[in-house]
């Protein structure tokens, strides 16, 4: 399979390291300053870059008929805007704010345990994320997703960073230390116990497995897809 790396930090290497040894080739690599390679060859996209390059890197691919996978986060303000872009030019998207596959059964989890904690007014939930010192965004793409299961389950309408202030707000404390690896907590307090669930990501390989993953999938199909439907989580209709 030929690969398209838009946005080659950190991310981007890791995945071009396990896409070679998985015997895929790399056929363009770009970053904010730079293109190499045959972008037109490949059979699809792997967009890491910024939430500023990441709307006109998926356009990109549609205009050219490039399948692409999306890991940026912070960039869905324009979310509107591609899909129906993406539907203009039948292409085809996979968007996750996390795609390790350990990170999905999580969300699985919580989707699951917010609809028993629903029947149990006496806790109160909360989210915790913690990363490096280098991640720019808070709260991260994957504890607003968190966010966003547990609302669906709960008398929480918005989710807020910091404290709590009304009783319909989610509260996400988002915490930056050295050296940390990413770790998210949901939280389910009450005066007699406290429930927490957990994910801790021990290295990026699991996230560029997930993305490797995902663009093997989305190859030769049409539409707006999630990991939900790369791992079969869900009932979508194009899985």
């Amino acid at each position: 399979m030929n690969i398209a790396l838009l946005g080659y930090g950190k991310m981007g290497r890791v995945i071009e390291s396990l896409a070679i040894k998985a015997g895929h080739e790399i056929v363009y690599k770009s970053t904010s300053n730079k293109q190499d390679g045959n972008f037109d060859s490949a059979h699809v996209a792997i967009e890491f870059s910024t939430p500023e390059a990441a709307p006109t890197n998926l356009k990109l691919c549609f205009e050219a008929n490039i399948p692409v996978v999306c890991g940026t986060t912070a960039w869905l303000d324009h979310w509107e805007d591609i899909t129906k872009i993406c539907a203009q030019k039948k292409g085809a998207l996979v968007y996750a704010s996390n795609f390790s596959v350990g990170v999905q059964i999580f969300f699985e989890m919580q989707r699951h345990l917010s609809q028993i904690m629903r029947r149990h007014t006496d806790y109160e939930v909360s989210i915790e994320e913690r990363h490096h010192l280098q991640k720019k965004d808070a709260p991260s793409g994957t504890a607003i997703s968190l966010a966003e299961i547990t609302m669906a389950a709960s008398k929480h309408k918005k989710w807020v960073l910091g404290a709590a202030q009304a009783q319909d707000e989610l509260s996400i404390e988002a915490l930056r230390e050295p050296d940390t690896p990413g770790t998210h907590k949901v939280f389910y307090k009450s005066a007699i116990d406290q429930i927490t669930l957990e994910h801790q990501a021990h290295s990026r390989e699991g996230f560029a497995s997930g993305a490797l993953l995902a663009a093997q999938w989305v190859v030769g199909k049409t539409g707006i897809f999630s990991m939900k439907d790369v791992l079969h989580l869900s009932d979508n209709k194009h899985q």
